[in-house]
C-alpha cells in the first residue's frame, strides 16, 4: 500500500473533495505543503473554502481532471462507485490509490495522541463535546468532525499540538484502517446492513477496532459503554487499558442524580465505581442519551488529566452541532427543530428528548434514509415514530442506493397506521410544507428528521 510521507509532499487528488471529511483531510495536506486538487458534483461552501486556501477544484467527474497527473488519488469507499471516470482513469494510469479511511489512518500516525470516537450513534456529538473540552484546555488539537461544529466554524480545525481527534465510522469497516491511541465505543447496534451480515458481524468489527489500540504500557486506552450487551466479548483479549461508563454501578463511571430543566437539558453527578463523586455537570443539549455521550467525553478528559472545572465549563458551553436537535426558528407560533436521526434508536432518543421540550403537540416529519435501512428496520421505525404525536412521511432518500427492494414511505405509513397512530404521506416537500402551515398551530413543536435533505422543509417554512 502507498504510504504518504509528510516530509515529502506530493500532488494528491481527492474524488469527492467537498465531502465533510474529505475536505478536512485536504486542508491538512495543504497546510503540510502538499499540492491538492479534486472534484465534486457541485459547488459548496467547503469547496469554496478549499479554493481560497490553494486547492484546485473541478465540478463534475471527468478523467480530464487528472491533468496534470497526480501522485496519489483518494476516494471514499462506498460513496464513489467503481465506474467513476476519475477512479477508472487513475487505475489505467497506475496512479496509487487510497481510500479516505486509509489516508486518515496514515495521517493519525503523525500525532502522538490520536483519538478516535466510534459507535452506531452519537459520534458527531461526542467528538464535538470532547473537542470543546480540549479547546477550553488550550491543547490546540486538530479536529475532524462529521458535522458542522459552530465553535470552530465548520467540521475541521487544524491545530499544532500532539492531539488529533476524529470520528471513526464502522461502515465498510473503514475504521479498521485507523491508528488511534485512545478509542471510544459509544454503542453497538444493527445498522449498515447493506454491508454487514448481521449484529455479530458488526460486533466483530468493533472488537477488531478495539484491538487496534496499543498496549496499556504504550498508553493504549479504550473508553467503552458498559451497557453494551455482553460487553466482555468486545473487550476480551485486549492489551490496552479499558475504562467503562454506563448505568451500572459495575462501570468505572456512572451518571447519578440526573435531572432535567424546562428545556430537557440534563444535569448529573458523575460517580466512580468506588462511590467517589467525580463532579457535577450541566448540559445545554437535551436528552438522556447526551448524558452518556458526555460521560464518554469526560472519561477521556480525565484520563488526559484535564482539570474538572474546564471539563464542566466546556460541557455547559456546548450548544450542539448542526442537525442534532438544532433549533431553527418559529413560524406561526410553532417551533422548528431539525435532527439527523435516521436509525430507530436515534429516533426514539430524539423524540423522548422532545417530550421534555416545551410543546403542545409534537409533529415529526421523517425522511427515511436508504431503501436497505428502511426495509431492515420497518417495524422498528414504525414503533419509534409513535413517540411523536403526529407523523408526516417524505419519500425515502436513496443516497447511494437504487429502488430495487419494493419498499417505500407508503409501506412505512401502513406499518405506522397498523399501530393505530396518525400518519400522513406526501410525495413532495411543497405538499408537506403546505400541510404543515395549515395544521401546525401555536406552541406546537415540529421536528424535521432524517439524514437526507429533509432539513430544507423547515428552512423553506422559515422563508414563507
Amino acid at each position: 500500500m502507498y504510504q504518504i510521507d509528510f516530509k515529502n509532499p506530493v500532488h494528491v487528488f481527492f474524488i469527492g473533495i467537498g465531502g465533510i471529511s474529505m475536505s478536512g483531510l485536504a486542508e491538512i495536506l495543504l497546510s503540510e505543503g502538499f499540492k491538492v486538487s479534486g472534484s465534486d458534483r457541485q459547488q459548496s461552501s467547503l469547496t469554496e473554502d478549499l479554493l481560497r486556501k490553494g486547492a484546485s477544484v473541478y465540478y463534475g467527474h471527468k478523467k480530464e481532471n487528472l491533468t496534470p497527473c497526480p501522485d496519489l488519488i483518494v476516494y471514499t469507499n462506498g460513496a464513489i462507485k467503481n465506474d467513476n471516470p476519475e477512479l477508472v482513469a487513475g487505475k489505467d494510469l497506475n496512479i496509487p490509490i487510497l481510500t479516505r479511511a486509509q489516508l486518515l489512518g496514515q495521517m493519525m500516525k503523525n500525532y502522538k495522541m490520536p483519538i478516535a470516537i466510534s459507535g452506531t450513534h452519537g459520534k458527531t456529538t461526542t467528538t464535538s463535546m470532547l473537542s470543546g473540552i480540549l479547546l477550553k484546555s488550550d491543547t490546540d488539537p486538530t479536529l475532524s468532525i462529521g458535522g458542522i461544529y459552530k465553535e470552530i466554524g465548520g467540521n475541521f480545525r487544524l491545530g499544532s499540538s500532539e492531539y488529533f481527534v476524529t470520528e471513526a465510522c464502522e461502515y465498510t469497516n473503514s475504521f479498521l484502517n485507523f491508528s488511534p491511541r485512545i478509542g471510544i465505543i459509544l454503542n453497538i447496534e444493527e445498522d449498515h446492513l447493506d454491508f454487514f451480515k448481521d449484529i455479530n458481524d458488526i460486533r466483530n468489527s468493533f472488537h477488531e477496532f478495539a484491538k487496534l489500540l496499543p498496549s496499556a504500557n504504550d498508553g493504549g486506552t479504550l473508553i467503552i459503554n458498559g451497557d453494551i450487551t455482553n460487553v466482555e466479548e468486545i473487550t476480551a483479549s485486549l492489551h490496552c487499558q479499558v475504562i467503562t461508563y454506563g448505568s451500572s454501578a459495575f462501570c468505572d463511571y456512572m451518571p447519578t442524580d440526573i435531572t432535567f430543566d424546562e428545556f430537557g437539558h440534563p444535569s448529573f453527578i458523575l460517580t466512580k465505581s468506588d462511590g467517589t463523586n467525580e463532579g457535577s455537570y450541566s448540559l445545554s443539549v437535551p436528552g438522556l442519551y447526551n448524558v452518556y455521550n458526555a460521560c464518554a467525553a469526560i472519561a477521556v478528559a480525565k484520563f488526559l488529566g484535564i482539570d474538572n472545572d474546564i471539563i464542566s465549563t466546556a460541557l455547559s458551553d456546548f450548544k450542539g452541532t448542526d442537525r442534532r436537535f438544532e433549533y431553527k426558528g418559529k413560524v406561526n407560533g410553532f417551533s422548528i427543530i431539525d435532527d439527523y436521526a435516521h436509525h430507530p434508536t436515534e429516533i426514539t432518543q430524539t423524540l423522548k428528548a422532545a417530550k421534555n421540550y416545551p410543546h403542545k403537540t409534537i409533529w415529526c416529519v421523517f425522511q427515511p434514509h436508504t431503501y436497505t435501512r428502511t426495509k431492515a428496520f420497518l417495524s422498528e421505525f414504525a414503533q419509534a415514530l409513535t413517540f411523536s404525536d403526529k407523523i408526516i412521511l417524505a419519500d425515502i432518500y436513496a443516497a447511494r442506493e437504487k429502488d430495487t427492494l419494493g419498499i417505500s414511505s407508503k409501506t412505512l405509513q401502513a406499518e405506522i397506521e397498523k399501530l393505530g397512530h396518525e400518519c400522513y404521506y406526501f410525495s413532495s416537500f411543497e405538499e408537506i410544507e403546505n400541510f404543515i402551515l395549515k395544521n401546525c398551530t401555536k406552541d406546537d413543536l415540529l421536528i424535521t428528521m432524517g439524514a437526507g435533505d429533509v432539513v430544507k422543509i423547515g428552512e423553506n417554512l422559515l422563508k414563507k
